[in-house]
């Protein structure tokens, strides 16, 4: 069964997912991908996440996406109970987990039911399709992507700091020109989405 937290700011909402995830993390592991962040310059919110698993006692196992070998990209996304995806850039996100086979791995980890935790980009990424994200983020850093289909894991589109500085324009935009076409599912940095099956429910 498909289980899936996804939000804007994983600090902001840590107490969302202590309740859908926990409350026992003892012996408990994350594979940790920053990858999102290694193209910007604003990246405190992975040093912010890092905090909250630590503090609620889960073992942090690193994993960028665009250093790693195949075989730990592998290891680390099969052999761990949890997945997060951070923040940052979609494009870039995207591009490594094409480029390394993480996508169809991760695809593989969250079909069988392994927890994925996305923190903006890590939640925008999970959509069939990353284009709207293009008013949010900076397309070029995907230059190697030849399209923007991605993961595929959810039938709608995480729209990730909703009202919240500094997206708050950049949302809107977003809202004009895809709310009549997509399934938008815009959320602040003190909310989540979980999905357990096809169950899904808007938090905070």
């Amino acid at each position: 069964m498909k289980k899936l937290f996804l939000c804007s700011f994983f600090s902001d909402a840590s107490s969302l997912f202590s309740t859908f995830a926990g409350p026992d993390f003892s012996g408990k592991t994350v594979t940790f991908i920053p990858t999102a962040g290694n193209v910007e310059k604003v990246t405190f919110y992975i040093e912010s996440a890092r905090k909250v698993f630590r503090k609620l006692g889960v073992a942090i196992d690193e994993l960028d996406l665009a250093k790693a070998s195949d075989q730990e990209i592998s290891d680390k996304l099969r052999g761990n109970d949890f997945i997060y995806v951070s923040g940052g850039n979609t494009f870039f996100l995207l591009q490594e987990m094409k480029r390394t086979g993480a996508d169809r791995i991760i695809s593989e980890c969250v079909d069988d039911g392994k927890l994925y935790i996305g923190e903006s980009a890590g939640s925008v990424v999970v959509s069939k399709n990353i284009e709207y994200a293009g008013m949010l983020d900076d397309v070029g850093k995907g230059s190697l992507l030849d399209n923007y289909d991605a993961l595929n894991l959810v039938d709608f589109y995480t729209l990730p700091h909703y009202n919240n500085f500094p997206f708050k324009k950049a949302c809107a935009k977003v809202v004009a020109k895809y709310g009549e076409t997509l399934k938008l599912r815009p959320i602040t940095n003190k909310q989540a989405i979980t999905i357990v099956g096809d169950e899904v429910t808007q938090v905070g």
